[in-house]
């Protein structure tokens, strides 16, 4: 009996039927399928985790869930549009989660527990981030300095979670207040230091889902990559959406911080498509020195950006004559083009 075609439904990829037939396990093409699995060209499903974002909507929504009861699990709903159960506990106003790093061998955020707390309010939604989560230094084009580490699809899923948990209990107001116990301390194997962001770890996700970098894209994505007759690499979520809008006719892969080595597979013409922090990063390693800037991003918000981009496209377009570089915003709107 043949199997319809498996998808994944985070990325839409449909996965070659001789990757499907190499699995040997149901079980691990059901999990494909629904998301949280990555089908391996060796055959091998490998498991997706949670986000930072998606466990503190976990430990918030069991925190208000169980001012009713206790809990032990909550549906949460992820970016990517996804719903998924996540193991959670909570009894009298206090919810915990554990991250969930699924098989991503290098996360260092990977068991860390988020804890919240709940009370009642007369009226309205209160969020508050404790102890453990970063906060920035200084102004940035999206933060204002002082403000907590949180990104806007990670709170859209943390208050999200806490009005579906008021809805349930018909509780009219509630304040939450979220912590990571451990999060300054983990915070400094991570890059938070040096982009700064002080005092704990940034609770971020674009989908929800942390992906097994380390081993799915020895496999999967760059043999996607040689077997393509037009790349589009990207280095993130947001950059794969436009890469697809605006290069409908390449095969749009996603490769994270492994822009070298997927260049290499190419070995000819490339179009490069992402957010501008990883991908100027890695056309010019030095290009904050100088500048008083601590990340790509805040250089963009500066007068100098314009001209400090198009020379580090310059520099590259020599090195790599056949990789053209699109950079694109938030909204999708095309800040550079090397082409």
């Amino acid at each position: 009996m043949r199997r319809e075609a498996v998808v994944d439904p985070v990325t839409g990829y449909v996965y070659p039927e001789e990757w499907a037939a190499r699995c040997a396990s149901p079980d691990g093409l059901d999990l494909a399928a629904s998301g949280l699995g990555v089908l391996t060209a060796s055959g091998a499903v490998l498991r997706r985790g949670f986000t930072t974002g998606t466990t503190a909507a976990a430990a918030a929504t069991a925190a208000v869930l169980s001012l009713r009861g206790p809990v032990s699990a909550v549906a949460v709903t992820l970016p990517c549009g996804l719903v998924f159960t996540v193991p959670a506990e909570g009894r009298d106003g206090t919810g915990s989660a554990r991250k969930d790093a699924g098989d991503y061998p290098s996360d260092v955020t990977a068991g860390l527990l988020f804890v919240a707390t709940a009370e009642r309010a007369p009226a309205g939604l209160i969020f508050e981030a404790g102890e453990g989560i970063g906060r920035f230094a200084r102004d940035t084009p999206r933060f204002r300095a002082g403000a907590a580490a949180i990104s806007e699809t990670a709170m859209r899923s943390i208050l999200e979670g806490i009005r579906d948990a008021m809805a349930a209990i018909g509780l009219p107001g509630v304040r939450v207040r979220l912590s990571i116990p451990e999060g300054a301390a983990i915070a400094g194997k991570t890059l938070n230091p040096r982009i700064g962001i002080e005092g704990g770890i940034s609770v971020l996700g674009s989908t929800g889902l942390v992906e097994p970098w380390d081993d799915h894209l020895s496999e999967s994505a760059f043999e996607r990559i040689r077997g393509a007759e037009r790349v589009v690499l990207t280095t993130g979520r947001i950059g794969l959406r436009y890469s697809r809008l605006l290069f409908p006719d390449h095969e749009a892969v996603l490769v994270g911080v492994n822009l070298g080595r997927a260049l290499d597979e190419v070995g000819g013409e490339a179009v490069i498509c992402a957010l501008p922090g990883l991908v100027m990063k890695f056309i010019d390693p030095a290009i904050l020195e100088g500048t008083g800037c601590g990340t790509v991003e805040e250089l963009t918000a500066t007068p100098a950006w314009p001209g400090i981009m198009a020379r580090a496209f310059t520099r590259f377009r020599a090195d790599r004559p056949g990789v053209r570089v699109v950079i694109v915003d938030r909204d999708g709107g095309v800040m550079g083009d090397s082409g």
